[in-house]
């Protein structure tokens, strides 16, 4: 998912230095997202860390075993995190040993989004007992920035056009300095909670909005 940046009224404001006219300029295009990165896995705890594990392993199998076979290629499917800790109570200020938690994430590459929902469950289905968030991406995102950023130039110089109609001077629309001061393109997240197991989760990308913003100088007489 890419941020939204609200703008203020000085984003719109021109200044004018000597015979340099600084304006910034705003576009942005939206796109519907085409790829998901999922992450499930499994929590097991027990007294015995070998029993914990073993039980552990055998549902992350079942979960992988099940993604392959509703077509998710073996090399979508990877090791997020894998860990083996120890659980403790208190009581009265003291520590009690209570067990061990093993935890195992898959990152799941997901190259058709209409299939996220049914990813979810048959992960759940098959053992998966953890959900965290989805990533909704975007294949190409260079080319609808670049849109955008074409949309920022134009806003830029209808401002300048303006401006110095407005003030009756001549506008050489070349700019002579074009700056790009937008942020990182990131992708968009959605927090997961409790997935139904008895019906397709229905899962909403929605659109993503990409947005450029730059600083641009021009020259006038």
């Amino acid at each position: 998912m890419y941020q939204k940046q609200a703008l203020t009224n000085f984003d719109s404001v021109a200044r004018i230095s000597r015979d340099v006219l600084k304006v910034t300029g705003d576009g942005s295009v939206t796109a519907a997202p085409d790829r998901a990165i999922v992450t499930v896995g499994v929590i097991t705890e027990g007294n015995n860390p070998e029993t914990a594990q073993t039980e552990n392993a055998a549902a992350i199998t079942r979960v992988v075993n099940a993604l392959i076979a509703i077509g998710i290629a073996r090399e979508n499917i990877r090791t997020a995190d894998y860990r083996i800790e120890p659980q403790y109570d208190y009581k009265d200020g003291q520590q009690i040993f209570k067990g061990y938690k093993v935890t195992h994430l898959l990152r799941i590459t997901v190259e058709n989004i209409n299939q996220t929902g049914t990813i979810l469950d048959t992960a759940v289905k098959n053992g998966a007992n953890y959900a965290a968030n989805i990533e909704f991406l975007i294949s190409n995102p260079e080319e609808y920035y670049n849109r955008a950023l074409t949309l920022a130039l134009k806003n830029a110089l209808g401002k300048a056009t303006t401006i110095a109609q407005t003030l009756g001077v001549h506008l050489i629309k070349t700019p002579t300095l074009v700056e790009e001061i937008s942020q990182a393109p990131a992708p968009v997240l959605l927090k997961s909670a409790e997935f139904a197991a008895s019906q397709t989760t229905p899962i909403q990308p929605g659109e993503q909005t990409i947005r450029a913003k730059i600083r641009v100088e021009y020259i006038y007489d």
